[in-house]
């Protein structure tokens, strides 16, 4: 996969959380279970696989941001390393494992699983930036 097709994989992998979250929301509505202000910001609400449902959204749209710059840097710098090539597809797969295991369960061993899946990525995308900034600076 190309790092802009990471990207749009990086950005469906958001709205696909997204839309798990409003159709759980828009389900607890609709069946009269709660209202629609019964889910504030920023405040724990709902069952705890809902909060983590929550969370793993929160937790891949904070990290977008910065996979989006970096990415998009280096297709504008024209970097075509192999580093550059491979490390986005590291970053996405590290999402999807971190917000499967986030979704999956609050147990001890799967919040440390989540937690290298984050490693991996923060790692990676250290990697990627020193990678755009080392192949743009020659």
């Amino acid at each position: 996969m190309s790092p802009l097709v990471c990207l749009v994989a990086f950005a469906a992998w958001a709205l696909v959380l997204v839309t798990t979250l409003a159709a759980v929301r828009g389900f607890l509505v609709l069946a009269g279970r709660k209202r629609p202000t019964d889910f504030p910001a920023g405040v724990q609400h709902g069952g705890d696989a809902y909060w983590r449902l929550n969370r793993a959204h929160l937790n891949t749209v904070e990290n977008l941001p910065i996979f989006g710059a970096l990415v998009l840097a280096g297709v504008a710098l024209h970097v075509s390393s192999p580093l550059f090539r491979t490390l986005p597809q590291v970053i996405v797969i590290a999402r999807v494992v971190q917000s499967l295991v986030h979704l999956s369960s609050g147990k001890s061993i799967a919040i440390n699983i989540r937690f290298a899946a984050f490693i991996v990525q923060v790692t990676s995308m250290f990697l990627l930036a020193v990678e755009i900034l080392r192949t743009a600076l020659h």
